[in-house]
């Protein structure tokens, strides 16, 4: 039985992108896909453990896994175009937020700051000064991962409108792919050389398929019935 909360609100193919006005639940996820691809980068600095394993990976992952339900859910409910044409958008605000950073990294900062929070202006100089490899790595690991999550994602959707279980399958398959390719991507460009990293290459991509399985199926699911309750009246 199919569940109608799985169904395109505008269109019935994965094709149509064009004709679609940006309806409420379209501009609430431009707008949170623009700041999770900023964030991301700022919460990859902390690592976190996976209770109760010893798996580790880094926290943009978070941030991450929401840029990868929302474009599965744009697929899903305006077409896998539209959703691969938010992937190519995305680095506009990648781009201008690396363009401050780098504008605010060149200033030289306040008198005050020098003398009263030495500390505070290292730990920031520290933290986001990085090496040019991990600025191509990150960019190159977002477009690959995310443009081929969008497409298993669809692939696996066929001809057909599939209900929640299958939405949630999909959703979490597509997620573990794409992820575990993002971690390859990422690693490899940015720290090949530097020190061995097979042992890092395993842990992220295991802890990342990971959180795909356990939190993708949920969350995607969500954003589909959210995104059905902000469109009811235009629908």
């Amino acid at each position: 039985m199919t569940d109608t909360a799985t169904t395109p609100p505008r269109t019935s193919t994965s094709t149509s992108t064009s004709t679609s006005p940006i309806t409420r639940a379209l501009l609430f996820m431009l707008l949170l896909y623009g700041g999770m691809t900023v964030v991301a980068g700022v919460l990859a600095y902390k690592q976190v453990q996976l209770w109760p394993s010893d798996l580790a990976v880094e926290a943009g992952i978070f941030a991450f896994l929401i840029l990868v339900v929302i474009s599965s859910t744009v697929a899903q409910l305006y077409g896998d175009k539209l959703a691969n044409r938010i992937v190519w958008w995305g680095f506009i605000p990648l781009g201008v937020s690396s363009a401050l950073m780098t504008l605010v990294l060149a200033l030289p900062a306040s008198p005050e700051m020098v003398q009263f929070r030495p500390e505070d202006l290292s730990a920031f100089e520290q933290v986001h000064s990085q090496l040019w490899r991990v600025w191509l790595a990150g960019p190159a690991a977002y477009l690959v991962s995310l443009l081929l999550n969008i497409w298993i994602f669809s692939k696996l959707r066929g001809n057909g409108q599939n209900g929640t279980i299958s939405l949630m399958i999909r959703g979490a398959i597509a997620s573990a792919l794409s992820q575990a390719i993002d971690s390859v991507i990422f690693i490899t460009l940015a720290f090949y050389g530097e020190f061995e990293i097979k042992d890092l290459l395993i842990g992220q991509m295991l802890a990342k398929v990971v959180l795909s399985l356990v939190l993708v199926p949920f969350l995607i699911t969500g954003f589909v019935q959210f995104a059905r309750w902000l469109d009811r009246e235009e629908a």
